[in-house]
């Protein structure tokens, strides 16, 4: 099992569509590939037939099913905002805003976790909806900041093209 730690674990896609774990020897579904992201275990999925990382197809997959069952995490206008975001000059920084967003996120419910526990008769609902309307807040201040700093490149442009105009 050490091993787990220090090498990537291949899980080979064949042509039926169904996955192949090598390390354990074995064909798995969906669910078990979400397992190992629940486990934190570090893998890689590869076409058999073109020999791609085709990984992050994979876990859209795996998102994907989570979306159908149960409670959906993202709305439909997230979704929608998301694939427009796709082919845009912004789609580098969606994407990087969402991770960051996602990683304060997760460092946030690791603390109410912490505080849980050493505090005792703290109403942690409470606890959560006072960091949430705090990261809104820094969320919020960031997203200002960024679209006044594209606003002003929008309007360097303008500001380059006055000089030439005068003669």
């Amino acid at each position: 099992m050490g091993s787990d730690m220090t090498e990537t674990r291949t899980i080979k896609k064949y042509p039926n569509r169904r996955l192949y774990d090598t390390e354990e020897s074995r064909y798995i579904t969906l669910a078990d590939v979400r397992r190992l992201v629940l486990e934190k275990v570090d893998f890689v999925v590869i076409d058999k037939k073109s020999s791609k990382d085709i990984t992050r197809n994979i876990l859209l997959q795996v998102i994907s099913e989570q979306e159908q069952h149960g409670d959906p995490i993202m709305s439909r206008d997230f979704l929608s905002h998301v694939i427009r975001s796709y082919g845009g000059a912004m789609q580098g920084f969606v994407g990087s805003y969402l991770e960051q967003s996602i990683k304060l996120f997760l460092g946030q419910q690791q603390q109410v976790r912490d505080r849980v526990k050493s505090v005792v008769g703290v109403d942690p609902v409470g606890v959560v909806t006072g960091i949430a309307q705090k990261n809104y807040s820094r969320w919020k201040t960031v997203q200002d900041e960024i679209f006044r700093t594209l606003s002003r490149r929008d309007d360097e442009p303008k500001e380059i093209e006055k000089p030439a105009k005068k003669r």
